[in-house]
């Protein structure tokens, strides 16, 4: 089924006259102007739907009092104030600025620290009514409030509620306006035909009255993820995604079979001069099970750092090439680009399989691009310059992405469209938990690779205060003497590779000074093409000894005479980064040795992540670690494109409640596949209720 199907399939009765009110402008609502609408923008709130999902992130208490005689000092209190008088003061803005009101005949001076006075006379005009809200004390024998929390204009005061609730805002955005803001869009909720299995409609509240309690918390556990109400939206929102990518999965466009003898793959595999683990022989049985159905493949090939997966995805992509098919193979970076490039022509040469490489900064594509045109080259390995324009292919039946979230949803679907129900195999060395899968990948079959190959040694991994660093110093010195390679990774110092890389020249130029220049050498992301060639030849085959690094070699890099690596200020890595890592070293016949250097302060968490990497090499169960202290969004590094982030589903907590979804979208599915029940036709509100229509055309379609 192709898009054009697909769209018609789901779109019917989507966004019905229910559910138009919801997806109006925010301007329609009364009193959001253009100045308000940009700043609501900064907050991705453009339309009333958006305002329903902006839930409260605290609660206000603060009673309406008529007058200061029954308030205590210390209370939170409400106050209806009539402005007097500014009291000015002298010395600049270290000098308080105070605003002296009255309220029910009694005085009350407002006062503002670090102030400016112009901006504070906006807020509070003289002569104005104004609802003032904060904690008031004694200060010189009168009543104050310092900085109150919040002002508001007078008519606030006849709507006033003791607790209200408190919502996030950004510069420019007051409280009292998210809150009249948020009323009026609750005003447009619909109601709605149920579409939660019978089971759950026990447990929760309906849609609309779900909606209405969480934006009227009264508790502090009413703000928390297992109160029902919050729980039923949450599940709503895991409903709605695995509704949408299970009718993905049903209508992916029809494929054609690819099918071989298996001649190549024998030869491949005696000129590789080892059997497959089991692991292997069963995740390349499922990869040519998939090939030769006439469903297109979509598939996820994943396994731990070294555990074979490009020999499994060469083998498999030689058996589309023998059934008279081109082969791609697209790779995060020119390092790993060219590093798979060396490794399948070695392999492809003995064979009869031509590969070439293609990056955007390779000179001569030409030739390239005229050998993918006529089908003389069989398999290219290369980076995003595959995607581009010119890049034409005379038979693409098979694509390979390797770490397919350093892509996106999008790339994948541009590359795939220069071929015909080209099958796709995605591989990725991250280990995915349940959680992630089922929402990151959810569009995708998996097969797993659990053993690794036969010889590879336990990776001996350590932890050492930076406070030791001259004792590290001098433990390499004797291992280069020895003749062995380290790797150097330098920390994450933000979110800015200029800084990182600053950090790298730092070390890169005092470990120069400790073990000679032409032993140490420096390699980064942003490194001309052939400035890493020359480096990493130089590691590879001498005199460099030391390869200072950021986190470039995180993928891919395969020296197999380095088996020491050390990472410094380790306390700032992620789990799965620090596993990517340190599966650099221990791929020769030698056992590899991680030295993980931490930094103070040495938070808990810090301190737990660098406990679990001594104690495990387990990739799966780091995955899972990584999952439970840093929750789903840092574990695969960037979000697919094209795939929705929760807005109310936590990915700390919310496991249980995805395999309910899950398993509840599937039974839907398979006793109503086209959404036509009365269940069926509420699902069809529910995935329009939170956008899903992108995700489903952009998978759907490639």
């Amino acid at each position: 089924m192709g898009e054009k199907e697909i769209n018609s399939h789901i779109h019917t009765s989507m966004r019905s006259d229910l559910l138009s009110p919801l997806f109006s402008p925010l301007d329609h609502l009364k009193g959001v102007g253009p100045n308000l609408c940009k700043i609501l923008k900064r907050l991705g709130l453009k339309q009333v739907v958006d305002m329903i999902w902006h839930l409260p992130a605290g609660i206000a208490h603060f009673p309406l009092k008529e007058s200061l005689r029954n308030c205590r000092a210390g209370e939170s209190v409400a106050l209806l104030v009539s402005v007097i008088e500014y009291e000015m003061s002298y010395g600049g803005q270290r000098r308080p600025f105070k605003v002296v009101c009255e309220s029910g005949g009694d005085l009350l001076t407002l006062t503002f620290f670090k102030a400016y006075p112009q901006s504070i006379k906006t807020r509070l005009p003289l002569g104005e009514k104004r609802l003032i809200c904060g904690t008031i004390e004694r200060f010189l024998g009168g009543w104050q409030m310092a900085h109150p929390e919040r002002v508001a204009p007078p008519e606030v005061a006849s709507y006033w509620k003791e607790k209200s609730p408190l919502y996030p805002l950004t510069a420019g955005l007051l409280q009292y306006q998210a809150q009249k803001i948020i009323q009026l869009a609750l005003k447009r909720l619909p109601d709605l035909p149920e579409w939660l299995p019978s089971f759950y409609q026990t447990l929760w509240p309906t849609w609309k009255k779900a909606i209405e309690q969480v934006h009227a918390p009264q508790e502090e556990k009413d703000l928390l993820h297992s109160h029902p109400a919050r729980e039923r939206l949450a599940f709503d929102e895991l409903f709605a995604d695995q509704l949408a990518l299970g009718l993905v999965r049903a209508f992916q466009p029809k494929g054609r079979p690819i099918v071989s003898k298996g001649v190549l793959k024998e030869k491949i595999l005696k000129a590789f001069g080892h059997s497959l683990t089991p692991g292997q022989a069963d995740a390349l049985r499922e990869i040519e099970l998939d090939m030769a159905s006439s469903k297109r493949m979509v598939r996820l090939l994943q396994g731990d750092v070294g555990s074979g997966k490009t020999l499994v995805a060469f083998l498999a992509m030689a058996q589309a090439i023998e059934a008279g098919f081109q082969a791609a193979l697209c790779a995060p970076t020119e390092i790993l680009a060219t590093q798979h490039a060396e490794t399948l022509r070695a392999l492809g040469s003995q064979v009869g399989i031509e590969v070439a490489l293609l990056t955007g900064r390779q000179k001569k594509k030409e030739s390239v691009y005229e050998g993918l045109a006529n089908g003389k080259i069989h398999l290219v390995v290369g980076t995003h310059a595959l995607l581009e324009e010119g890049v034409k292919f005379s038979n693409l039946g098979f694509v390979v992405i390797d770490e397919q979230h350093r892509f996106g949803v999008e790339q994948r679907l541009k590359l795939t469209s220069k071929g015909k129900a080209v099958d796709v195999l995605v591989m990725t060395a991250t280990p995915i938990p349940r959680t992630l899968h089922l929402t990151t990948y959810g569009d995708l079959e998996v097969s797993r690779i659990l053993d690794k190959p036969l010889g590879r040694k336990p990776i001996q991994t350590r932890m050492l205060g930076l406070n030791r660093l001259d004792e590290v110093y001098e433990g390499l010195k004797k291992l280069l003497e020895e003749g062995h390679k380290v790797y150097w990774v330098c920390p994450l110092v933000e979110e800015s590779e200029v800084l990182d890389l600053k950090a790298a020249k730092e070390r890169y130029d005092h470990l120069k000074t400790l073990f000679g220049e032409e032993k140490v050498g420096l390699i980064y992301g942003k490194l001309k093409s052939q400035d890493k060639e020359t480096i990493m030849n130089s590691f590879k085959n001498g005199p460099c000894q030391v390869l200072v690094a950021t986190t470039v070699i995180e993928v891919g890099i395969d020296v197999r005479d380095a088996n020491i690596i050390v990472i410094e200020h380790a306390e700032r890595f992620g789990l799965s980064q620090l596993h990517q890592l340190r599966g650099r070293v221990g791929r020769g016949s030698e056992a590899g040795r991680c030295l993980l250097l931490y930094g103070y302060p040495f938070s808990e968490i810090a301190k737990r992540r660098l406990h679990i990497m001594r104690e495990t090499q387990d990739g799966f169960r780091i995955a899972e670690e990584d999952l439970a202290l840093r929750g789903g969004g840092d574990v695969l590094g960037t979000k697919q494109s094209g795939l929705p982030s929760y807005k109310l589903a936590d990915p700390l907590t919310c496991g249980p409640l995805l395999e309910k979804a899950y398993e509840a979208a599937q039974a839907l599915l398979k006793e109503d596949p086209h959404l036509m029940s009365p269940q069926g036709q509420a699902a069809r509100l529910l995935l329009s209720l939170f956008g899903q229509e992108k995700l489903i055309r952009t998978l759907g379609s490639g």
